[in-house]
């Protein structure tokens, strides 16, 4: 009797936090069972260089490869005109939602050769659900972010009331709303302690731009889903899954440390010579005595905050490898590199500390965590970045710069014990953090904090656990593949 063969369609936000993770699930799911293979829809942005090489990547990976993943590229679109948005975000959501031709035409051109199981969705591509309903395919949401964000996006309709009387517009020309009480403290179910406001995400304290109401949209649609895969694991956020599991909700799969083990070594364009040479210097150095500061693929701090950080470096004594980006040019821009890096940094920073560290560019970063030298993480938060750390047994300590990275650093240190505070709320336009406050966060990271190392060990220990054979992950995949099968062959799909 032949094997049942299904196909699993995914639409990504472009960006590489989300298509990353999007792509090794995809990955994971069709090594876990054969019946599988997964398409990949991917929209282009012209302006993101680095995503479309790393989208180009794929194919190129996939057609010499035995890998059940393909790809299909959309049509470029018209993208919408500077009128139109206000934020990278309302760009986004726009440019994302005129692909809805091109995407209905891909998945029933699939579905005329093969039967197409599920489409996923991710938390801010479910404008596709439209799709998915108009062409009778199950659709299930794909989120990249830890449960508690989920929960939060879960929260965020019912808390918008609580925005619109309990705060007010700052006089700031931040854009943020700010608490009428100063001691106004958010419950959000997903998290076990209250949430200050200051933890949340830009967008939603920009509440009179469209990036507030893009991300009430997607949050209303989240419920229009039949299932809702995460990247996260049981033993991680056990507070913020448990209080998903109610009713009204789609079940929750939590399915991670989903990761890019390889990184962006095979397609980034700096790649081999450069990151030979950091991991050659590296080696020369003893067991656990780097730290490691790096702020994700779209993370960049203007020049007196570095000087700042050269500072408190310095003043530290430790030995670093600096991941430096230059701001981006443009909303839709992502940040570059430096060609003189010298010229932001204090004037002699580069020689006094020759020997004691490297001041970098791009760098691969799951390749240095990876490294025995590295024994603390100056990170960004975000959490892709976060997995990784754990996965390697590096602790963070917390510098969110974007996203929903405030919140994610605030279950890090305060409710998980997994991290140590430089700032929780820093964002771009906060106060600078400056050297001794950097130096005092380096000395608890790299000398102190001793139960919170415990913790991550422990931690790496159950990350790798839930993906093994009876593992929490592994079950929880086992049941989405359950759950997705028993549709296909319980009912006809209509194209």
């Amino acid at each position: 009797m032949a094997m049942d063969k299904y196909e699993a369609v995914f639409i990504s936000t472009p960006t590489i936090g989300n298509l990353v993770p999007t792509v090794e699930f995809a990955h994971h799911l069709t090594r876990h069972d054969p019946r599988f293979s997964a398409t990949l829809l991917i929209i282009t942005v012209p302006e993101r260089t680095i995503v479309n090489l790393y989208t180009k990547s794929l194919a190129t990976a996939a057609s010499h490869s035995q890998s059940h993943v393909n790809f299909i590229h959309l049509p470029t679109v018209q993208p919408p005109t500077p009128d139109q948005y206000q934020s990278s975000l309302g760009y986004t959501s726009l440019f994302i939602d005129k692909h809805k031709p091109h995407v209905k035409h891909a998945i029933s051109t699939l579905a005329s050769t093969t039967s197409v199981a599920a489409l996923f969705v991710d938390m801010f591509t479910t404008s596709m659900i439209d799709i998915a309903q108009d062409l009778g395919i199950p659709c299930y949401l794909f989120f990249a972010s830890p449960a508690s964000f989920l929960g939060f996006m879960f929260h965020l309709p019912a808390l918008d009331t609580q925005l619109a009387v309990a705060f007010v517009d700052s006089d700031s020309h931040s854009g943020f709303i700010v608490p009428k009480d100063s001691a106004v403290e958010l419950i959000v179910p997903t998290f076990s302690k209250p949430l200050p406001p200051s933890m949340l995400p830009s967008h939603v304290l920009k509440r009179n731009k469209d990036g507030y109401f893009c991300f009430l949209e997607n949050a209303r649609r989240y419920t229009e889903t039949i299932g809702i895969v995460v990247n996260t694991f049981l033993e991680l956020e056990p507070h913020a899954i448990e209080s998903l599991s109610i009713s009204g909700l789609p079940p929750v799969y939590p399915v991670g440390p989903i990761l890019d083990h390889a990184g962006a070594s095979r397609w980034h364009p700096d790649g081999a010579q450069q990151q030979d040479s950091i991991m050659e210097w590296l080696d020369q150095q003893p067991p656990s005595s780097v730290v490691f500061l790096c702020f994700g693929s779209m993370g960049s701090l203007e020049g007196p905050q570095l000087r700042e950080i050269a500072i408190g470096l310095e003043r530290s004594g430790y030995r670093f490898l600096w991941s430096i980006r230059e701001p981006r040019k443009g909303k839709l821009d992502l940040p570059g590199e430096y060609t003189n890096v010298e010229a932001v940094l204090p004037a002699g920073f580069l020689d006094r500390t020759a020997g004691l560290g490297i001041v970098c560019g791009w760098v691969q970063q799951v390749r240095v965590l990876s490294h025995q030298a590295i024994r603390g993480f100056v990170s960004h938060c975000g959490w892709n970045s976060i997995l990784e750390s754990v996965w390697h047994g590096v602790p963070i300590a917390t510098w969110p710069v974007y996203g929903e990275q405030q919140m994610n650093a605030f279950e890090l240190v305060k409710e998980l014990g997994l991290g140590v505070e430089i700032r929780l709320d820093y964002r771009e336009g906060s106060d600078l953090v400056v050297a001794e406050e950097l130096e005092r966060g380096l000395r608890r990271l790299m000398d102190g904090e001793d139960e919170v190392k415990a913790k991550v060990r422990e931690m790496k220990s159950k990350s790798r656990m839930a993906l093994m054979e009876n593992g929490s992950s592994y079950k929880s995949l086992t049941s989405l593949i359950q759950e997705i099968s028993s549709r296909m062959q319980g009912s006809e799909v209509k194209y």
